[in-house]
């Protein structure tokens, strides 16, 4: 079985379940996907790291960070950063708090992130692409490049036209459609 497929096949039986389901974006659903009960797994962290990795090499994205808004994209981040250490371009996590600390640094951005970063917004499931959106906006407003959004999961709702109409290419590594042959 190849990384995807298996990756496919965890999210499937750990994370996506068919019903009737109220998402955080407001929206009805039939299928909801709970991607950090594959996203906080040993196995699926070094899937995600691998995959991940080789999405954003292909894409050519030539990241120096890669992050987003805590807590879905952080397993990601770190899965992927993880991945890249013995590799010949590292690549350093990061996270985008919801809010501004109000005490301390005041930060929004946690970890080694560099304002001349080129940064990949990672996201555990994208619906409506708000979230990933929320962290596009932090790390420009900080003066960063985004090359591009990987997601876990799209869940073909719109929110990858929506970050593409950003002019921000992205990368799923899993779709709702390949989910739901396994469902």
């Amino acid at each position: 079985m190849t990384d995807i497929q298996q990756l496919t096949t965890l999210l499937a039986t750990r994370s996506a379940k068919r019903g009737d389901f109220l998402l955080a974006s407001g929206r009805r659903s039939d299928l909801y996907v709970d991607a950090r009960l594959t996203t906080m797994d040993p196995h699926g962290l070094v899937l995600i790291g691998r995959l991940g990795l080789e999405a954003i090499t292909g894409a050519g994205w030539n990241a120096d960070s890669i992050g987003g808004l805590t807590l879905g994209a952080d397993p990601v981040s770190y899965a992927v950063a993880y991945a890249s250490a013995l590799t010949a371009r590292p690549v350093r996590a990061f996270t985008v708090r919801k809010e501004a600390k109000s005490h301390g640094t005041g930060k929004l951005i946690e970890g080694p992130f560099q304002t001349t970063d080129r940064v990949v917004i990672a996201e555990d499931v994208i619906t409506t692409g708000g979230s990933a959106l929320r962290a596009v906006a932090a790390v420009r407003a900080a003066g960063a490049h985004v090359a591009g959004v990987l997601a876990v999961v799209d869940r073909e709702e719109g929110g990858r036209e929506a970050i593409e109409a950003e002019g921000i290419p992205v990368r799923a590594l899993v779709t709702r459609a390949m989910l739901a042959s396994h469902l």
